[in-house]
């Protein structure tokens, strides 16, 4: 391999001064970096516009949001609280002048326009504010109003002062919120409309139905909101006086905007809703028409979407947001800026950039000739000592500089009559430092023991339940054979009893004179009752086997506690098995009423799980609702017991394509903030001795948050009852199993 050598030109110096070697290689680096800023600050110009651009509007729809949720979080809290009356007997559902006087109370101090509730029969009453006046009014359809709908003025005692007008062809049931609710069988919004009374108004209904204790759809409660504020808070956002923002549906119709154009517009002297496509603001006209080229339309936005397009030779940037609601609102929110709102600030930065870089280098020029001096002096003073030292004279010493290399070199000629004291010095270190590794080790052996203790606790645990599902499989196994022998003949013997007693009538037919020993006989045996009671007997002893059945069959699913099969397991039939199993606690007791039990089922598909570990957790969870609602009952008088009986609420819904929600809720004690904050922690439990050991909350934690990747949270107040919430992905990302598995 050949060799090189560098070789230097012969007309530079062999020695060069330290100050020109010092300062020279620092000012090519300076002069370097002020090019290369100003060169990357001028290219990344047009990045920086565009990230300004998109932070700015996706801050801007976050803001938009976030008013949305808020100003229309109203309407659905209203509509809750009066069935929540009504379901909790507070409120009976055929009192209209209670409900009345109700509503008229949920729309005092809100945003609300006008609060409704409308029951089958035609009867109806509302509350709020009538033909845009300021004043409280409300109108009723009732016999005593004839069945025509009739408004009156309120007074400031919630009294009828004057009629204002009557609607002989008003109904209810033709309004958004009351079709909607009763076709849906849940809370739902209503289509956005247009006032009928000439103002363009545009409003949106919230409704909910209204069941009685059968689940019969009775009636709905709905609650109308003007939608003139969400505009008015658009342009109260002021980004810039040439940006927009508007609100849209999925169809285009405006539900708000940023420009002083009404949502809506007069066709053939009707007014309509106005579609963005067809706006009188070309800005606005022109990006509905560049996100519906993009995309497709605008049924297609399913997630944040950025896009620029050019308007009048300018770039304009745009950030589209779906926004959605679980009632059903699935609206657009779309924010435009145009480029000229960043390009003076960008412009202005790049000159200070510049001016920045130029006084750094003046600086760096500088800096470096007072450094170089003052590191030729430190370096001529030791020369000095080390010419000293060569000589004898050992006693020298040389001050410290700031430079760490220089002030090492002048600690090696302080620091030599200092080395024994040094040596202790290290050694006493030494031994501080085995004192903090013993204490730290003593720690972990701490931490070590207690975590041993609970992997004991819940080893037993495990054999415990796993013993306990052997024994509940065994047992439903061996009812489950004759009864299903049972109830498999008693069709048969039903037809055959039918079979004898219709040969006997046939008998009495044909042979209307029998022997007197066969009339004695069927005095006796009352032939008349047994055949009016057979049947009765035969169908009592069908109901019987099928309870039977059905209980066999929730110890079965329960049984399931000691799977360790991850598989699709159906999430309702584990709940109700799990209350199969409790229904005896569940039941009415000598001191208190029954508990009632609230089911709202939302249409969830089967989840991948373990069913075993996922049934013990509803079986803790639901355990300790009942255990709560028991201690709460034994300090209540008879009196409150009856008036506000207990309830538990199971609630599953899915909230996203790919994630269930369960709410575990009882009206219950509560729980204070400092109980919450300890409630999953292992042996921590707030029963007596005796009653509880404090892990069944902690597995249940463990085994929601660790073998199922979802969450476990409880929302409670002191006096509020508590409510457990289960976060449940439907499909499970499986991971190796960790080396202490949660026990079960």
């Amino acid at each position: 391999m050949a060799r090189f050598r560098l070789h230097l030109p012969l007309h530079l110096p062999q020695k060069l001064p330290f100050q020109l070697v010092l300062i020279a290689p620092f000012l090519i680096q300076i002069s370097v970096s002020v090019g290369l800023t100003g060169y990357l600050s001028f290219r990344n110009g047009q990045k920086t516009v565009n990230d300004l651009a998109n932070q700015l509007t996706q801050r801007t729809n976050d803001v938009v949001s976030q008013h949305l949720a808020s100003y229309l979080a109203g309407p659905p809290q209203i509509t809750q609280a009066v069935t929540d009356e009504i379901y909790l007997g507070l409120l009976n559902s055929q009192d209209l002048p209670a409900i009345q006087r109700f509503l008229l109370r949920q729309v005092q101090n809100t945003n609300v326009t006008y609060v409704n509730y409308g029951l089958v029969n035609g009867d109806y009453v509302g509350a709020g504010h009538f033909g845009g006046q300021g004043e409280n009014t409300f109108s009723e359809t009732s016999a005593r109003t004839q069945h025509k709908n009739s408004n009156y003025l309120i007074d400031a005692e919630g009294r009828p002062s004057k009629l204002l007008e009557i609607d002989p062809e008003y109904d209810h049931k033709q309004e958004g919120w009351y079709r909607r609710a009763l076709q849906a069988k849940k809370a739902v919004w209503s289509e956005p409309y247009v006032w009928t009374d000439g103002t363009g108004t545009v409003s949106i209904a919230a409704g909910r139905p209204v069941f009685d204790a059968h689940y019969h759809f009775i009636g709905a409660v709905g609650v109308d909101l003007e939608l003139a504020d969400i505009s008015q808070f658009l342009r109260s956002l002021n980004i810039s006086s040439s940006a927009g923002i508007f609100i849209i549906e999925r169809n285009g119709s405006v539900i708000a905007s940023s420009n002083q154009e009404p949502p809506v517009k007069q066709v053939n002297q009707k007014i309509e809703r106005l579609n963005v496509l067809n706006s009188q603001d070309p800005m606005m006209r022109a990006t509905a028409q560049s996100l519906q080229r993009t995309f497709g339309g605008f049924e297609t936005i399913q997630a944040n979407q950025q896009l620029e397009f050019q308007f009048e030779g300018e770039r304009q940037f745009v950030h589209v947001t779906p926004w959605k609601d679980r009632s059903g609102l699935d609206w657009l929110v779309v924010v435009r800026l145009p480029e000229s709102n960043f390009t003076a600030r960008i412009n202005q930065n790049a000159r200070t950039t510049l001016l920045l870089c130029i006084a750094a280098l003046a600086v760096a020029i500088l800096s470096g000739l007072l450094t170089s001096r003052k590191i030729t002096q430190i370096i001529q003073k030791l020369n000095q000592a080390s010419r000293s030292i060569a000589e004898g004279n050992l006693d020298q010493t040389v001050e410290t500089s700031c430079i760490q290399e220089l002030s090492l070199l002048s600690d090696s000629f302080n620091q030599m009559a200092h080395q024994l004291r040094d040596s202790f010095t290290a050694l006493e270190t030494i031994n501080a430092e085995l004192e903090d590794r013993v204490e730290e080790r003593t720690i972990e052996l701490q931490s070590a023991l207690s975590d041993l203790q609970q992997t004991q606790f819940q080893l037993i645990q495990t054999e415990k339940m796993s013993s306990l599902g052997q024994l509940v499989a065994g047992v439903a196994h061996e009812i489950n054979n004759p009864v299903n022998f049972i109830h498999g003949n008693l069709t048969h013997a039903s037809q055959y009893m039918q079979d004898l007693l219709h040969l006997v009538h046939l008998f009495q037919q044909h042979y209307p004179d029998p022997d007197i020993e066969i009339q004695d006989e069927l005095e006796a045996v009352d032939l008349e009752f047994l055949q009016g009671d057979s049947k009765k007997l035969f169908q009592s002893m069908q109901i019987g086997t099928e309870r039977i059945r059905e209980i066999v069959l929730s110890l079965r699913n329960f049984s399931r506690l000691d799977e360790a099969e991850f598989k699709t397991a159906d999430i309702h039939e584990g709940i109700d098995s799990t209350l199969m199993i409790l229904e005896n606690r569940l039941k009415a007791r000598p001191d208190r009423p029954a508990i009632q039990v609230m089911k709202d089922y939302g249409p969830i598909p089967p989840v991948e799980c373990y069913p075993g570990q996922l049934n013990q957790v509803l079986m803790n969870l639901i355990t300790n609702a009942i255990d709560a609602l028991d201690e709460f009952n034994e300090r209540r008088l008879p009196e409150e017991k009856a008036a506000h009986p207990s309830i538990l609420r199971i609630q599953t819904e899915l909230i996203e394509p790919q994630r269930l929600e369960i709410r575990i809720s009882d009206n219950g004690p509560g729980m204070s903030a400092a109980v919450q904050s300890r409630l999953f922690d292992p042996f921590f439990t707030t029963k007596p001795v005796g009653k509880g050991t404090g892990l069944g909350l902690s597995i249940s934690y463990k085994i929601i948050t660790e073998k199922h990747q979802g969450q476990l949270k409880c929302i409670s107040a002191p006096g509020a009852g508590a409510t457990f919430v289960i976060d449940l992905p439907v499909r499970q990302v499986m991971v190796a199993e960790p080396k202490n598995p949660v026990s079960v």
